[in-house]
Order: structure tokens, then C-alpha cells, then sequence
């Protein structure tokens, strides 16, 4: 859920630094965008679950196989504060790590502008503006 609000996200943002930088064709850097970031949640999702089952292969045998369809979260090591932490990692990586790469991508290919931090999330602000825009009414 998380990821289809950033892709969306992503698509907006990419609309609009292409339209900034006057490229003619738009939608293809969109499409881009959003499939790469797609791409890229999917494969760090798989790498995620490969991750979360080599935390319980310690447990295996038996009493893993027995949950069946139960709540693993909550059985043994995400308890506590620690287990919140692991997973917020598990749900929030993905999209972080995607976006940030999917930036690098709008940074290089778009913008072409020099690699600064100012510069690789530049627009979001602007983004952001035009979405709160787009819900008043017209007078």
C-alpha cells in the first residue's frame, strides 16, 4: 500500500521534471519512473523475504511448520523494540531504497543536473504544491 502511494508519487514527479525540462516525450519518462520503481520494490520485497526467512530457518523444524498461516510477525524475534525496528525496515526499505534510486535515474536522464542532494530530490516541494492545488475550487 505504501508503495503504490509512492509510485504514484514517483509518476507525478517524473511528469513534471520532464515537462520542466521540456522533453518531447513525456510519458515514456513516466512509464520509466513508475515501472522501474516497480521493478525494483519487487525484486527488494523478494530480497526481503528471503531475509525474514533466514531470521526464523534458526527456529525450522517443526514448531516453524506448525504456525501454518499464523501471524508470524509476532512470534519470536519481532517482539519488543527491536522487533519494531526490524519491521519497519522490512516494510519501509523497499520504497525508500527504490525512490532513491528512481531519483538517481531522474537526476541523470531528465534533469541532467549536477549531483547534489538539492538537486537529486529537487521538485518534490513543487510536487507536492501543485497536488494541494489541484483540490481548491476554482473562483
Amino acid at each position: 500500500m505504501i508503495s503504490g502511494m509512492v509510485m504514484i508519487f514517483v509518476a507525478l514527479w517524473f511528469y513534471q521534471s520532464a515537462m520542466k525540462a521540456k522533453l518531447s516525450n513525456v510519458l515514456m519518462w513516466v512509464a520509466i519512473g513508475a515501472i522501474g520503481f516497480f521493478a525494483l520494490q519487487w525484486l527488494l520485497v523478494n530480497v526481503n523475504i528471503y531475509i525474514l526467512e533466514s531470521f526464523r530457518a534458526n527456529e525450522g523444524g517443526a514448531g516453524y511448520e506448525a504456525i501454518q498461516g499464523a501471524d508470524r510477525k509476532n512470534q519470536g524475534d519481532f517482539l519488543g523494540f527491536a522487533g519494531i525496528l526490524k519491521s519497519l525496515y522490512l516494510e519501509l526499505s523497499p520504497s525508500i531504497i527504490g525512490f532513491v534510486a528512481i531519483a538517481f535515474v531522474r537526476l541523470k536522464f531528465i534533469t541532467k543536473e549536477s549531483f547534489s542532494v538539492t538537486n537529486l530530490f529537487g521538485g518534490i516541494k513543487e510536487m507536492f504544491l501543485s497536488i494541494k492545488q489541484s483540490f481548491k475550487s476554482p473562483e
